[in-house]
């Protein structure tokens, strides 16, 4: 490599951006505080109710503010500062993780499991922001040339979250009980809002004249209807990860099939994200431009394999084994959603836009994991996990023949 070819490299390196550095830090801690307080309320009312289907209500008492909520979030990100309005989100993750802690060490008496939900809900809304704000930001702080190792990078981190923040949760729910898994869910948030605020970032003016809110999120909803390759991006990664997701489970699978304790479910809720950890940071050196969609379609039907395997598991090693290729291969369908939706979105429109990828997003993670509990109610803890990794394979089949644009994606087309 000639040394005119590395300092071009070392030019492109998205981390020589201030604003992108502490946008990272923005997103860390955002995805800590998340996972923190999700790994101490599921374990919590796991243990209250020992009912799997009441893990899935978890997902469902936050989707249904997030649903109602996004398409809105969206036209604010575009038309409203972008980190007062992450930072406001942020106050609000710190609000339910701060009730949650008070009702875990008895400050706050709660009658039955309903306020636990609602808390959970209160946390659905401040989220619905989060993905808006990142994606708007990520465009302001790199260049063009720059965005595809930014979404590796983004990857890595967001990755890294899942990885530290299910292992953290674990640690302090089994060592100091769940009120400090809550407490440390507050902190974490006030942290990102923190990163925000300090964040050196030009923000586009804002338009003088705002059209009517409806009109402008249905124009949203016709550029992703109107684009085969980002719709198919979205779609498939949707219904795979809605049908075919296994990491809602996990307490249920911990305690009924490894009889395993907290600790074990910190490390499989990890597992994942590990191995997506790991291919992001192969794909930031690496990054996929020939055949990104066949590589797409593959990785998820290797996530669907995975699923199988890890039901018919009995071992811990063996399943976190698996989980971890589980990770890899869904950290490549994030990667190529990000860097598609990031190359294709105009930047007026990136607020609508991310909302509207975030309401997919949701829908294949808090949906599925409602979905996830109903099927395990339905047909028992294993037989429902097998079930969703063959639907996965479906899936995967029918994306590649009904989206053939996005088959034959090749990135370089739409850089």
């Amino acid at each position: 490599m000639s040394a005119g070819t590395g300092a071009l490299l070392e030019d492109a390196s998205p981390l020589r951006s201030a604003g992108f550095r502490w946008l990272m830090l923005y997103r860390i801690c955002t995805l800590l505080s998340y996972q923190v307080v999700a790994v101490a309320v599921g374990w919590h009312i796991y243990v209250l109710t020992r009912d799997p289907l009441a893990l899935g209500l978890v997902g469902l008492a936050e989707v249904v503010p997030y649903f109602c909520i996004a398409p809105f979030s969206g036209y604010l990100v575009d038309h409203l500062p972008r980190r007062k309005l992450g930072s406001a989100a942020c106050a609000l993750l710190a609000l339910n993780a701060g009730v949650l802690a008070l009702a875990a060490s008895g400050m706050l008496a709660l009658h039955g499991t309903w306020p636990i939900y609602l808390a959970v809900a209160v946390g659905g809304i401040g989220r619905s922001f989060l993905g808006p704000v990142y994606n708007a930001l990520f465009a302001r702080v790199l260049r063009r040339e720059q965005f595809a190792r930014g979404a590796s990078l983004g990857s890595v981190v967001f990755q890294g979250g899942l990885v530290l923040g299910p292992a953290l949760g674990g640690v302090l729910v089994g060592a100091r009980g769940a009120g400090a898994a809550f407490a440390t869910g507050t902190v974490l948030a006030l942290l990102a809002a923190s990163a925000l605020l300090l964040m050196p970032v030009t923000e586009p003016p804002r338009p003088q004249q705002r059209g009517p809110i409806f009109a402008s999120i249905a124009e949203g909803v016709r550029f992703v209807a109107g684009n085969q390759v980002l719709l198919g991006a979205m779609a498939l990664d949707m219904f795979s990860v809605l049908l075919g997701g296994a990491v809602s489970m996990l307490p249920a699978f911990i305690k009924d099939i490894l009889h395993a304790g907290p600790e074990a479910l910190g490390v499989l809720r990890a597992a994942p994200a590990l191995g997506s950890i790991a291919i992001a940071l192969w794909l930031t050196h690496h990054p996929l431009q020939r055949h990104a969609g066949r590589v797409l379609l593959l990785a998820v039907a290797g996530f669907g394999l995975c699923t199988i395997a890890f039901a018919l598991s009995r071992q811990l090693w063996l399943s976190t084994v698996l989980l971890v290729l589980y990770g890899m291969c869904d950290g490549i369908s994030v990667v190529l959603r990000s860097t598609i939706m990031q190359l294709v979105t105009p930047d007026d429109m990136r607020g609508r836009v991310s909302s509207i990828n975030g309401i997919f997003i949701s829908s294949s993670n808090e949906l599925g994991a409602f979905y996830d509990g109903v099927m395990a109610r339905l047909l028992g803890l294993v037989p429902a996990i097998i079930v969703g990794g063959c639907v996965t394979l479906v899936v995967v089949a029918t994306t590649a023949r009904l989206a053939p644009r996005l088959r034959r994606l090749d990135l370089r087309e739409l850089q």
